[in-house]
């Protein structure tokens, strides 16, 4: 299944959308745009899917998507069928980089926010209590207008710029993105990873490409990754299977190899401890 460029029309005077989704069901397919992108579920039950994160959703979801980051809201089978009482709903707010202007984010600021629109880029769901204010303020967004709704923006921003109230949902390796800002002991060790994910990878080099003593180095990557380096590898390996799963033309073995994986079966097991699913179930899930 291919993504599809979608895009919401933009009123002629105004600098972002805000937008209302509402009927039956969320009616968009599997997509992306050029917009960052929040989205607020305030009726609905269901299964999103961010890139390869694959979770579910119910009232008051709400995720932040950077721009070009394929996803989709899949709404269970009472309201697909028009069994429900209640139809679908849910509140949308996008807006470009430079909505307000080149430099806008360039400011002084912006610097907090800068970082949460980059890990925007891997989808980001916004929970606790940053959730319930932002929540609130897209609904009243939806009647706002002129500098009003302008402000109730730069206040949502304000608090996503403040908060770690997130958890990050797609992997790098679906993206593949290294422009997130690091330091240049995480772009060496990243960089590595990238390279050999898909061949034998040795705990060795990679301390070696962070110019740390081994056991150092398992140290250090638990406690800023939070979870070991094989473990790491492994969900970066299962990030990129799932990218190569959407492509029609490659088979399910085909993307366990070419994902770094020498044995089918332990492909198998591993897919479906970090996606509680089998490959073949969540190719065909991509057929929705």
């Amino acid at each position: 299944m291919k993504a599809i460029e979608a895009r919401l029309p933009r009123e002629s005077d105004k600098s972002f959308i805000v937008f209302r989704e509402h009927g039956c069901f969320f009616p968009v397919p599997w997509h992306y745009h050029p917009e960052y992108e929040l989205v607020q579920v305030t009726k609905s039950t269901g299964r999103r899917m961010v890139g390869d994160h694959i979770g579910y959703f119910d009232e008051g979801d709400l995720v932040l998507m950077g721009p070009l980051l394929p996803h989709v809201w899949v709404n269970d089978e009472q309201y697909i069928h028009g069994k429900e009482d209640n139809a679908a709903d849910a509140v949308v707010v996008q807006f470009v980089e430079n909505f307000l202007g080149e430099n806008f984010l360039q400011i002084p600021e912006m610097e907090n926010l800068k970082k949460v629109l980059q890990l925007s880029a891997f989808g980001l769901e916004i929970t606790g209590d940053t959730r319930n204010r932002i929540n609130e303020l897209m609904k009243k967004m939806l009647n706002a207008s002129g500098l009003m709704r302008l402000s109730m923006l730069f206040t949502i921003f304000d608090l996503l710029a403040n908060s770690k109230e997130y958890k990050i949902l797609a992997s790098p390796a679906f993206l593949n993105n290294s422009n997130l800002h690091q330091s240049n002991r995480f772009n060496n060790i990243t960089e590595y990873i990238m390279r050999n994910f898909d061949q034998e990878i040795s705990l060795n080099e990679a301390a070696a490409a962070a110019n740390m003593a081994t056991t150092t180095f398992c140290n250090f990557f638990k406690e800023h990754y939070r979870v070991t380096f094989m473990e790491y590898v492994t969900e970066i390996r299962i990030g990129h299977a799932c990218k190569l799963l959407s492509d029609p033309t490659k088979n399910i073995v085909e993307a366990a190899y070419e994902s770094g994986f020498n044995n089918l079966a332990n492909f198998n097991r591993q897919f479906k401890k970090l996606k509680s699913m089998t490959p073949s179930e969540y190719r065909k899930m991509l057929e929705i």
